[in-house]
């Protein structure tokens, strides 16, 4: 079994098309076990019943954002060891210096390449083969 099929991913995204096209790229990366959520509130409570190894997030959504969803699971005993990728279109630089600060593992600009991605998962996880 490679290290992806191990990883449970949790993917939080408002936009329907993102979450789509982000488990299609982490499937054909060989993962196995992706869960969604449409904003951070939801993805919060998906990580406070079933913790996920990763977690992929945008930074903007409604009712809870990118960085109220990284600090909640950087706050909370249970979630704060999951790894945490923040998804930007933004080149705001106060953003992902903000990101960083609460704890993000990486960031990764979209649009992006599956390329990019394996390059931001492997870059805390180690190779996924």
């Amino acid at each position: 079994m490679s290290i992806a099929e191990k990883i449970k991913v949790l993917i939080v995204d408002d936009q329907v098309t993102s979450r789509l096209l982000l488990g299609e790229a982490l499937q054909s990366l060989g993962f196995k076990q992706i869960t969604v959520a449409a904003d951070g509130e939801q993805g919060m409570k998906i990580m406070a019943q079933q913790p996920h190894h990763l977690v992929i997030s945008d930074f903007n959504m409604p009712k809870m954002d990118g960085l109220g969803l990284l600090q909640a699971v950087r706050t909370n005993p249970n979630t704060k060891k999951a790894a945490f990728i923040m998804l930007t279109a933004q080149g705001d630089r106060a953003l992902v210096t903000k990101a960083a600060a609460l704890g993000a593992n990486n960031v990764l600009a979209k649009p992006f390449t599956i390329e990019k991605m394996k390059a931001a998962i492997e870059a805390v996880f180690g190779a996924l083969k």
